[in-house]
């Protein structure tokens, strides 16, 4: 008897399994209380992990059981209280079961709400579950450093894991039918004329005859066994190759406005909007570059440090940041290899004619070449003169444009999730 001895480390994490199936049936509790997170963080804090709360009534597990309508006869042994025939008053609603949290009861025991921590990967997941990048079609073959493992046919040498077990007892038997194919011929005309000569009358049998055929045949069998079953060179491994891939290039432009009009609240909330941004981006996709344009009277392109952290103001000329990011696209992403989005956030808060201006390089300079485009306007104001041009735009392009308004912190994780959730193909 064969046995099998298991010596692999026990591996760690062997609760992640039950982990994943409990995340996925308290999905919608962790999903809100992910949204509520991220209303109430600082900046710098929104992608940490965060302590989820379950009301106990939500983790009780559903049975089956008789309703408490009706009459009902009960045996309730070790009674020192009651004896046969006494009637037991109907408890009230919610008496005897205790309570948790605020709503506790004043008797009985109860059990607090269940608390659990999820970590960072499983925050960013729940955040940026069922997001995209909209319409990524443009895929080029470029550079070397994406591939995909594919199989190749079959090869001589390779590591045990890789064995082909069926074609390996293959190729062994087809050399063992090349090998003794002649012999076993022999070996079978041999019997038979053996066959024919011991069948004979013992006075016509040739026994000198018999002898040496049963010599023969006794040398040929023993020719034909030495042949080994499985010889090394017949093991076939599976051939496996590296293929370049495919892949999106992908190139986001965030466009945000700081000029004075912009009071500290208003770029705060700005700065949330792209930071959640930037973390869906680099979560989702690996090749996905990111411009940073800054904007009052004149626009700069800038890197992650200043754009989220430096304190420069001024006036207000929307159409800087655009014609920046127009030459930009001109002269490094060509929309032939690139899907090119953009992104804005400004308080609608324009100089005079310049709303025109900045419909105009849209309409002419942007648009015809980017995937998707969108604007939130930070305001609680009325909208002005940029956000019925910018309407005139998403008519336009309806596929391709969409705007929103932010008026409160509570509204950009709303907001963003609605500019970027996976559109669903018809």
């Amino acid at each position: 008897m064969s046995y099998i001895i298991d010596r692999r480390l026990n591996g760690k994490k062997k609760s992640t399994v039950n982990r994943q199936r409990f995340l996925r049936r308290y999905k919608a509790h962790i999903k809100k209380a992910v949204g509520e997170a991220m209303n109430s963080r600082s900046i710098t804090d929104m992608d940490k992990g965060e302590k989820i709360s379950i009301p106990t009534r939500d983790l009780n597990e559903p049975i089956f059981s008789h309703g408490r309508g009706g009459h009902m006869e009960q045996v309730l042994p070790g009674n020192k209280e009651f004896i046969t025939g006494d009637r037991i008053p109907r408890p009230g609603q919610g008496q005897g079961q205790g309570g948790s949290g605020s709503g506790a009861s004043d008797s009985g025991e109860g059990i607090d709400e269940f608390v659990f921590q999820i970590s960072q990967e499983e925050f960013l997941d729940f955040m940026f579950e069922g997001l995209e990048l909209p319409n990524m079609v443009k895929r080029k073959l470029a550079g070397n450093e994406s591939f995909q493992v594919v199989r190749a046919g079959f090869c001589n040498e390779g590591s045990p894991g890789r064995l082909n077990v069926v074609r390996s007892m293959r190729a062994a038997n087809a050399r063992r039918i090349a090998l003794s194919g002649g012999k076993r011929r022999n070996l079978k005309l041999l019997e038979q004329e053996l066959e024919l000569e011991e069948a004979k009358d013992p006075a016509l049998k040739d026994q000198r005859k018999v002898d040496e055929l049963r010599l023969k045949i006794e040398d040929l069998r023993n020719r034909v066994n030495r042949i080994p079953f499985l010889d090394d060179f017949d093991l076939k491994y599976n051939l496996l190759i590296k293929q370049p891939r495919p892949r999106s290039k992908a190139v986001m432009f965030c466009l945000m406005d700081v000029s004075g009009s912009m009071n500290q609240a208003t770029k705060d909330m700005a700065k949330r909007f792209f930071l959640l941004l930037y973390l869906f981006l680099q979560r989702s996709y690996e090749y996905t570059e990111v411009v940073f344009i800054r904007h009052h009277t004149s626009a700069k392109e800038v890197d992650e440090q200043e754009f989220f952290y430096s304190r420069e103001t001024g006036g207000t000329i929307v159409s800087s940041a655009l014609k920046m990011m127009r030459d930009i696209m001109r002269d490094r992403y060509p929309a032939s290899e690139w899907n090119i989005y953009g992104a804005q956030a400004s308080d609608g808060d324009n100089w005079n004619d310049d709303s025109s201006t900045c419909h105009k390089i849209l309409i002419d300079d942007i648009m015809p070449h980017v995937q998707y485009y969108s604007y939130v306007e930070i305001t609680p104001r009325d909208h002005q003169a940029l956000w019925d041009e910018y309407q005139s735009v998403a008519r336009a392009f309806p596929d391709h444009f969409a705007m929103e308004q932010i008026i409160d912190v509570k509204d950009i994780y709303p907001v963003f999730r609605q500019l970027f959730t996976q559109k669903v193909a018809a």
